[in-house]
C-alpha cells in the first residue's frame, strides 16, 4: 500500500488521521485515562500511540513530575505524534517498536493504556505478556477496543458501504477494527499475568462535522477506502462517502452536523 492515497506512506495522510479521528477518538482517551487512574507523577505508556492521542493527554494529567512514553510501529504517524505534542511538560518519548517486543526494562509504568490498538496485535497474547511484563506490581492496564459494529451506526453505514465496492477480502480486513471481544480481551490479559481483567461497554454521543465532506475523507484514512480509490478511482471514493452519508441524512442537524452514538469495550486489569 506504499503508493496508495492515503497511506501511510504518502504525505498527508497521518494529519488526515488526526483530524478526522480526533472527533471519535476524543471521549474514549478521556476514558480511557479515567479507567488507568493516573495522578500527578505517574510514568505511563501510550501502546499502539499512533499520532499521540493518549499520550498528550496523558502528559497534561501526569503534569511536570510524570513521564509519558510512546511507542507505535509506524514511523510517519511517530512524526506527526513528535510534531504535536505539548512543550509545557517534560518531553513525551516517543519510540518505534512492535508491541510484542518493547524496548523497556521490567516494571517500568505505573499505567499502560492503548486506544483502538489491540484488535490489530499480529499476537495479541504476546503484546499483552510484554506490557504486563513492563507493569510494575499493582499498575493499571486500560484499553479500548470497538464493540460490535452494530452498537455505533456510523460505523455500521461506513461498512455497508465498503461491502459493495470492494473485494470479500478487504472487507475481512476492515472488520478487524471490530474483532478484539470482550471475552477474547480478558482472557488474554489473565493469561499475560494481570489481574481483576474487567470489560464494560462505554457509549458516547459524538457530534460530527457535516457529512457530505467529512465521509470522504474518513473513508481515506481507511485501507478499505484507499482500495475503493485504488480499484475504481478518486470519483469512486468520494461517491462512497456520499453514500455512507445519505445513510445517516434522516439524523443530520439542520446545519449538516449529526450526533450518533459510538460504542467501545473498556477493559481494565491490574498487574
Amino acid at each position: 500500500m506504499a503508493d496508495a492515497p492515503g497511506s501511510p506512506f504518502e504525505p498527508g495522510f497521518p494529519e488526515r488521521y488526526e483530524q478526522y479521528f480526533a472527533p471519535i477518538m476524543a471521549p474514549f482517551v478521556a476514558a480511557l485515562l479515567d479507567a488507568a487512574d493516573l495522578y500527578p507523577g505517574a510514568t505511563v505508556l501510550d501502546l499502539a500511540c499512533g499520532t499521540g492521542f493518549a499520550a498528550r493527554t496523558a502528559a497534561a494529567q501526569v503534569g511536570p513530575a510524570g513521564r509519558v512514553f510512546g511507542v507505535d510501529n509506524n514511523a510517519d504517524m511517530l512524526k506527526l505524534a513528535e510534531a504535536r505534542h505539548p512543550r509545557m511538560y517534560p518531553d513525551i518519548e516517543f519510540a518505534a517498536a512492535a508491541a510484542d517486543r518493547l524496548p523497556y526494562p521490567d516494571a517500568t509504568f505505573d499505567a499502560v493504556v492503548c486506544q483502538q490498538g489491540v484488535q490489530f496485535f499480529p499476537d495479541l497474547d504476546a503484546a499483552l505478556t510484554e506490557a504486563a511484563r513492563v507493569t510494575r506490581p499493582g499498575g493499571r492496564f486500560a484499553a479500548t477496543v470497538w464493540a460490535d459494529i452494530s452498537l455505533s451506526p456510523y460505523f455500521a453505514a461506513e461498512e455497508e458501504v465498503i461491502r459493495d465496492r470492494v473485494d470479500p477480502d478487504t472487507v475481512a480486513d476492515h472488520l478487524t477494527i471490530f474483532s478484539c471481544t470482550a471475552d477474547r480481551l480478558t482472557a488474554a490479559l489473565r493469561d499475560a499475568g494481570f489481574d481483576d481483567a474487567t470489560t464494560r461497554e462505554t457509549t458516547f454521543g459524538i457530534t460530527l462535522p457535516p457529512l457530505a465532506e467529512f465521509t470522504v475523507h474518513h473513508l481515506q484514512t481507511l485501507p478499505a477506502g484507499r482500495r475503493i480509490a485504488d480499484t475504481h478511482g478518486a470519483e469512486a471514493l468520494t461517491a462512497a462517502g456520499q453514500a455512507v452519508a445519505a445513510r445517516l441524512a434522516d439524523r443530520a442537524a439542520p446545519d449538516g452536523t449529526v450526533t450518533l452514538p459510538f460504542t467501545a469495550t473498556l477493559a481494565t486489569a491490574v498487574r
